[in-house]
């Protein structure tokens, strides 16, 4: 009880918020009833929490729909009691090996010989020296040392009254031949429990179950594994019984089946086009239920990384609907159905902040070409990017970075010689826009950042390659001619370097092409000149009257007054990184500070960077889904606008349904700052942090930019490098990077390992 009742104080979401009925849905639906998709909570929320523990199962009820089903995996004890426990053998999810490290069994499941720690070894009083632990170790160990104890079916239903209560049966077979009987456990605790679903991969246990429940009895649910796999009780493959769903029909009024059978991937983590599995159930009259839902576990390429895409191409693609949903993270599976089905690209805006892209959409694409320009258009961003760079024959340009080795293929090209040594910009060698031409640089393959490849995490690999570079007059031209866009974001760093050094003015490159393109007389397209540096946007507007925007890099947990002031004499806007709004602790948010608030006070919005939605960029606090992230900043520290590079899911956010209601639904919350920390045993707290530096105006002020110097000519466009073996590795998040003081043969091979 001690974890329930620190749950219930923590709030992490509104628990006053209104609950929203899942089942009271006007919408129709293409599910069996006509009723909207279940959702239910495989071991609660065991996304976050050890699975079937009791917080796992309270956040479930607590951030999920109204009546949000709880799954639990059913085992037996070797005195018969009923738990809920994911697997047969213990060592995986419970610290049993530390408590009984000496009673290890092997048995025969399925035919397999497996050694172990099972359950039918252990009565349940023996249990109670055994706590549940995390059974995925990419998940967080942190609520490791609450001490959860193993539940009983009784005391999910005592302890947490569910509205749905779902028991698998996984190895009823397994039971049987230890004189164990499921169906004598379920016959006697439905007297005294609601149970709702009985799901299972066994023929012969529905046959044997048969009658044994009155009208008002659970659903049973066939539960389906892999197709080439053998059902154990009729010797016959899943992928065969499938093919006589009216044979299933029988005993079964429902099918739990892998995502796969459904909506199936190619080799390449594509999807293919869906099969009529669920056409074909429904004309059978079953319902369908999906497993394998987890917003931490790769999904298909096809939706970027963002796990409400992929549930609304189970429930809501306008040609099925699937009838309920097994998830880890119940929160969005339930803001997928009652949040973001059947909006339609053109719903209203229910919120109004801008989406600013960055580098276009470089999630999907390579960065500031024009496939990721013309996506983040498509996608419904409001201000598309441009980080403008400068070639050596001084045309300005689109791209994320200086060097070239970070962004194309440029290593796998003659062009590689013209590697240099620029102290100024980086400690390592790289082959930069100025010392190339932009013929040459357009003759260059683009490659997309991945920026978790360390995770094994890698973008939209069949475009990996895709578009090409954009001249600043191109990018400018492209958003003129859009009638979508509200303006565009121009952002110039190096400005001063690129002056004394390259004899290159970027500022002037910049203003010339905005004239060249006619935005001096444009007044439907706002531009926006960005920069982390004071002396570059008081340039800009001594010489224009376009909006300038600073962006503040470091991350700080308080900005003086005089900071704010000194900021408003040359820039309308700021633009912040989202820790300086939120600091996390290892993974944790500790706080919420009041940066944004303090500026917004003194009248400048405040745009927030960056938003990407690879669960790793995210605290644990928003569930590894992107959606909970944004609405956290949006409707919790009230943030005008996010950088984002994936725009489609942060202008998707802005139309949800749930926006508009009258009282938020608890899915559709704020994350409380520093909340899950206070779930956590005091031991496993992360180690406290040295502070965040407050920003004062010293790191405002700046000296003017130096006057253009011209470049002294050279018989090469640059001095090559040489190699180094003391070079600092990056900090930071993982970045695409070629390392540019190795040889030309191992730089060929490492650029081939970044795709």
């Amino acid at each position: 009880m001690r974890g329930l009742l620190l749950l219930c104080g923590v709030v992490l979401i509104q628990l006053l918020a209104a609950q929203t009925d899942a089942q009271g849905s006007k919408s129709k639906w293409q599910t069996l009833t006509g009723f909207s998709p279940r959702v239910i909570a495989r071991g609660g929320f065991s996304g976050l929490f050890p699975d079937s523990s009791i917080d796992a199962y309270n956040f479930a009820m607590l951030t999920s729909v109204e009546d949000v089903v709880l799954w639990c995996d059913l085992q037996l004890t070797k005195d018969g009691a009923g738990i809920c426990f994911p697997g047969l053998t213990m060592s995986n999810a419970s610290n049993i090996e530390a408590a009984y490290p000496n009673r290890t069994n092997t048995y025969l499941v399925n035919g397999v010989s497996t050694q172990g720690w099972f359950t039918i070894d252990f009565s349940l009083k023996d249990l109670n020296k055994v706590n549940l632990i995390r059974g995925i170790l990419s998940r967080s160990e942190r609520f490791d040392g609450n001490g959860y104890s193993i539940l009983t079916v009784q005391d999910v239903n005592t302890e947490l009254k569910p509205q749905g209560l779902w028991l698998n049966v996984q190895h009823e077979a397994f039971y049987a031949q230890h004189n164990l009987s499921m169906t004598t456990f379920l016959t006697t605790a439905s007297k005294t429990v609601i149970i709702d679903f009985i799901s299972a991969p066994e023929v012969n246990f529905f046959k044997k179950i048969a009658g044994r429940f009155g009208r008002e009895g659970p659903i049973f649910v066939f539960r389906f594994l892999e197709k080439e796999t053998f059902e154990p009780t009729t010797n016959r493959t899943y992928g065969s019984i499938l093919s006589n769903l009216t044979f299933v029909k029988t005993f079964a009024s429902g099918i739990l089946v892998p995502k796969s059978y459904v909506l199936p991937l190619d080799d390449k983590q594509y999807l293919l086009p869906s099969t009529s599995l669920v056409q074909d159930a429904h004309k059978a009259g079953l319902e369908v239920f999906v497993s394998g839902f987890a917003n931490d576990v790769d999904i298909a390429h096809d939706y970027s990384y963002d796990p409400v895409s992929e549930y609304l191409s189970f429930v809501d693609n306008g040609n099925f609907s699937v009838d309920g949903v097994l998830s880890d993270f119940p929160i969005s599976a339930s803001a997928s159905v009652e949040c973001f089905s059947h909006m339609g690209r053109n719903a209203t805006k229910k919120v109004d902040f801008l989406v600013i892209s960055k580098n276009g959409a470089s999630g999907d694409y390579p960065g500031c070409t024009d496939l990721a320009y013309a996506k983040a258009i498509k996608d419904g961003t409001d201000v598309i990017d441009c980080s403008v760079q400068m070639s050596s024959d001084g045309t300005p340009f689109c791209s994320s970075s200086i060097d070239l080795g970070n962004t194309t293929m440029v290593a796998q090209t003659p062009l590689r010689n013209r590697s240099t040594n620029v102290p100024e910009i980086s400690s390592l060698g790289g082959i930069y826009t100025f010392s190339l031409t932009w013929p040459e640089i357009q003759t260059l393959t683009p490659a997309i950042s991945n920026p978790y490849r360390t995770y094994n995490m890698f973008r939209n690999p069949n475009e990996r390659n895709a578009g090409k570079l954009v001249s600043l007059t191109d990018f400018l031209n492209l958003a003129k001619n859009s009638t979508s866009l509200s303006g565009v974001l121009i952002s110039v760093e190096n400005a001063a370097y690129l002056r004394e050094n390259q004899g290159l003015d970027v500022v002037k490159a910049v203003l010339d092409t905005l004239t060249e393109t006619g935005y001096t007389n444009i007044t439907t397209k706002k531009v926006m000149i960005q920069s982390t540096n004071s002396s570059v946007l008081l340039d800009f507007k001594k010489q224009s009257r376009y909006e300038t925007v600073y962006k503040v890099e470091e991350t700080i947990r308080d900005i003086l007054d005089s900071a704010i002031e000194d900021i408003k004499r040359f820039a309308s806007a700021v633009v912040i990184v989202k820790s300086s709004v939120f600091p996390d602790s290892e993974g944790f948010v500790t706080e919420q500070t009041n940066v944004v608030e303090r500026l917004q006070k003194s009248q400048l919005p405040v745009y927030v960077e960056l938003f990407q939605n690879e669960f790793v960029s995210q605290p644990y606090d928003f569930f590894s889904d992107a959606n909970v992230e944004i609405n956290s900043y949006v409707t919790g520290a009230g943030v005008n606008g996010t950088v984002t590079e994936f725009p489609f899911t942060a202008a998707r956010y802005r139309k949800n349904r749930c926006l508009g209601s009258k009282e938020t639904p608890p899915y559709m919350a704020p994350v409380q700052p520093g909340g899950l920390l206070q779930v956590m045993n005091a031991a496993s707290l992360p180690p406290a942090e040295a502070p965040n530096p407050v920003f004062t105006d010293a790191d405002v002020t700046e000296p003017p930019l130096p006057p253009v110097t011209a470049k002294a000519p050279t018989s090469t466009p640059g001095t090559p490098s040489e190699p180094s073996t003391n070079a600092p590795a990056p900090s930071g998040q993982t970045r695409l990077t070629l390392s540019l003081l190795l040889s030309v043969f191992p730089m060929a091979i490492a650029s081939l390992l970044l795709l």
